[in-house]
Formats: C-alpha cells, sequence, structure tokens
C-alpha cells in the first residue's frame, strides 16, 4: 500500500498578490502608497474582524 503524504502550504493568492505589488513598487512601475500596496495582507485580516464582530453583536442581541 502507498501512502501519499500531501501538503498544501505555501503562499497563497493573497501573498503573490503581496509579492507581485512590491516588486512593481520598488522598481518603479507603479506608483501607488504603500498602504495599497499592502492591501492584499490587511484586507482579508480586516474582512475577518468585521465577520466576528457581526457575530458577536448579533449574538449579543440573542443572549439579552
Amino acid at each position: 500500500m502507498s501512502e501519499s503524504n500531501s501538503s498544501s502550504g505555501g503562499i497563497g493568492f493573497c501573498g503573490l498578490l503581496t509579492v507581485l505589488f512590491i516588486g512593481l513598487k520598488l522598481t518603479h512601475y507603479i506608483d501607488w502608497p504603500w498602504w495599497v500596496v499592502l492591501s492584499p495582507i490587511w484586507i482579508p485580516t480586516a474582512i475577518w474582524l468585521v465577520i466576528i464582530s457581526i457575530l458577536g453583536i448579533i449574538w449579543w442581541i440573542i443572549k439579552e
């Protein structure tokens, strides 16, 4: 019997976008501010925080 060990590690879509945007910024191909260049890092985090906040508010309303 053969066992296959598969790993789905590595860089994701947001990581690739971040590396691409940083490379384009450092080569002066784009002239975006750094907060836009690094947005693929913080936008998913912000979305999760909004979802968790909404669920917390809904739980707090139901609890009362």
